[in-house]
């Protein structure tokens, strides 16, 4: 079985974080993509520290399939440089794990 990982990719917009967790699952890049509202990010951007509202996209999927969905994110996103970051999935609960696997298995990859 490919290494499954979470992806977390912030958005500044719930439209945005629709659209991109639609196209994600309806392409099979990913399993299952969470949307946490609400969440404010502070960091600096061109010298300047930014605060904004922003929406979190917790995204379940394998590392085989990772380049693709980067990809995809990068074309759907409105930002510059898109946060898209990858954890291994080291442990969970063993029939979640395999229902993960079945659905991105039938991606074709």
């Amino acid at each position: 079985m490919d290494e499954l990982l979470v992806v977390y990719v912030t958005v500044g917009s719930a439209e945005e974080g629709e659209r991109i967790s639609r196209a994600l699952v309806e392409e099979r890049l990913a399993a299952c993509v969470n949307r946490v509202r609400g969440i404010r990010s502070v960091y600096r951007w061109q010298g300047k520290v930014e605060e904004n509202e922003e929406e979190l996209l917790i995204i379940k999927t394998t590392k085989g399939l990772f380049d693709r969905l980067k990809q995809r994110v990068q074309a759907l996103h409105s930002y510059e440089v898109p946060e898209i970051i990858a954890v291994p999935v080291v442990m969970g609960n063993e029939s979640y794990l395999k229902w993960l696997a079945e659905q991105l298995a039938e991606s074709g990859i």
